[in-house]
C-alpha cells in the first residue's frame, strides 16, 4: 500500500545525516529497526516502481509466448502431418521411379533383342542365296557322285605306274567314255581334294613328301590303294617319307 506520496514525505527524513542505523542504535534498538525498515521500504518502492511495468510486460510476453507456443505446437502438428504425407509421396515417387527404371531396362533389353533379331533376320536373308546355291551344289554332287567315285577308283586302280601327263590323258579318256555312256560327273572334279584333306597333305609335307601334284597323287595311291605299292624312287624322297610316316608304327626296313 505504499505510495509515491508517502515516499516523498519520507525523503526529508531519509536525507538527514543522523537518520541511519548506527545513530538509531545509540538511541534505541527498536527505533533502529524501524529506521532500517523505513529505508528499506522506500528503496523497495523505487525498485518496485520499475519492476511493476516489467512484471506486467513479462506477464504479457508470457501470454504471447504461450499463444505463440500453442501456434508453434499446432504448426508442428501440421508439419508432422505434412512430413508424413511427404514421406508417403516420396515413397510413391521412389516406387514409381524404380518401376520406370525397370520399364526402361526392359525396353532397352527388348530393343537389343529386336536389333539382334533384325540383324539375324537380315543375315539369314543374306544367307538365303548362299544356302540356295549350296543346296543346288549338294544336289549336283549327289547326281555326280557315281561318276566322281568311278573316276576316283579308276585313278587309284590304274594310274599308279604312269607320269602326270599320262594320268591326265587317262582321266580325259575316262570322262569321254562316261559322256558317251551318259554317266554324270563333276566337270571341275579335283581328285586330290576328293581323296585327301589339306591337313593330311600338310602332315605328309612335314614328313618329307614333296608338295607337287604328282607327289601328292602318289601319296594318295600309297595310302588309299588296296594293293601294296611299288615305288620307283631314284631320289629317295618316297623312302624318306615312308620312314617318317611309319616310324611310330614299328616299321622294319630290309635292304636286299
Amino acid at each position: 500500500s505504499i505510495t509515491g506520496e508517502t515516499v516523498e514525505l519520507l525523503e526529508p527524513y531519509l536525507d538527514m545525516e543522523d537518520y541511519n542505523l548506527e545513530t538509531a542504535k545509540k538511541v534505541c534498538g527498536n527505533v533502529a529497526g524501524l529506521c532500517s525498515w523505513t529505508q528499506a521500504m522506500a528503496y523497495f518502492y523505487g525498485i518496485n516502481k520499475e519492476a511493476l511495468p516489467l512484471k506486467a510486460n513479462l506477464a504479457l510476453q508470457e501470454g504471447r509466448l504461450a499463444a505463440a507456443q500453442t501456434e508453434l505446437n499446432n504448426a508442428q502438428i501440421q508439419l508432422d502431418e505434412k512430413q508424413m504425407e511427404l514421406d508417403r509421396v516420396q515413397a510413391m515417387y521412389e516406387s514409381a521411379m524404380k518401376e520406370k527404371q525397370a520399364l526402361l531396362d526392359d525396353a532397352e533389353a527388348c530393343r537389343r533383342k529386336m536389333n539382334n533379331a533384325t540383324a539375324l533376320i537380315e543375315g539369314l536373308g543374306g544367307e538365303k542365296l548362299r544356302w540356295t546355291a549350296s543346296s543346288k551344289n549338294f544336289q549336283d554332287q549327289i547326281i555326280n557322285l557315281v561318276g566322281n567315285v568311278l573316276l576316283a577308283t579308276g585313278f587309284l586302280s590304274y594310274s599308279g605306274p604312269f607320269n602326270q601327263e599320262y594320268r591326265n590323258l587317262l582321266l580325259h579318256l575316262w570322262k569321254k567314255e562316261m559322256d558317251n555312256s551318259k554317266i554324270p560327273y563333276s566337270n571341275d572334279l579335283n581328285l586330290t581334294g576328293m581323296l585327301v584333306d589339306n591337313a593330311t597333305v600338310g602332315e605328309w609335307n612335314l614328313q618329307g613328301l614333296p608338295n607337287d601334284d604328282l607327289s601328292i597323287q602318289n601319296g594318295i595311291i600309297v595310302t588309299k590303294a588296296s594293293r601294296y605299292p611299288l615305288l620307283i624312287d631314284p631320289q629317295g624322297q618316297g623312302k624318306i617319307w615312308i620312314k617318317n610316316k611309319e616310324k611310330n608304327s614299328g616299321l622294319q626296313v630290309n635292304n636286299l
